[in-house]
């Protein structure tokens, strides 16, 4: 993978941390760009704007309920948005079918080919997991 989508992607993710309490967070999305710079963006159900994130190698910027907030990392941008840190590199590469590697994260792409991706952190804890349905 080389880094640059053509096309963004489209679906539903679904992430659980298993914290105290444990987190729990789903939403529509749309993901462009690539890993050093792109835009995620998550959709109520009714599929008006949650969340918008952006990033560059300089850091990225969260827009909510007309709140702007800048973070130095995209790394604090996804903890604070999604409650984990994603591995983003490897996430573009998920999504299009390639079985990347990411330290503590375990990719099951068996039912790739219907548009479903099961990702697994175990570690660093507390463990995670993602479910992504991609649209057609």
């Amino acid at each position: 993978m080389n880094g640059t989508e053509l096309s963004p992607w489209r679906g539903r993710l679904a992430i659980r941390v298993e914290s105290e309490p444990a987190q729990v967070f789903s939403a529509a999305f749309e993901l462009s760009g690539s890993a050093p710079a792109g835009a995620l963006t998550l959709f109520t159900p009714l599929g008006t704007t949650a969340a918008a994130l952006s990033w560059t190698p300089e850091g990225g910027t969260l827009r909510s309920n007309s709140e702007v907030r800048q973070f130095a990392t995209l790394g604090a941008l996804m903890r604070q948005t999604l409650g984990a840190e994603l591995p983003i590199t490897a996430l573009f590469a998920w999504l299009a079918g390639d079985t990347a590697v990411s330290d503590g994260w375990q990719v099951d792409l068996s039912q790739r080919p219907n548009g479903r991706i099961t990702v697994r952190r175990q570690s660093p804890l507390p463990t995670a997991e993602m479910r992504v349905v991609l649209d057609p």
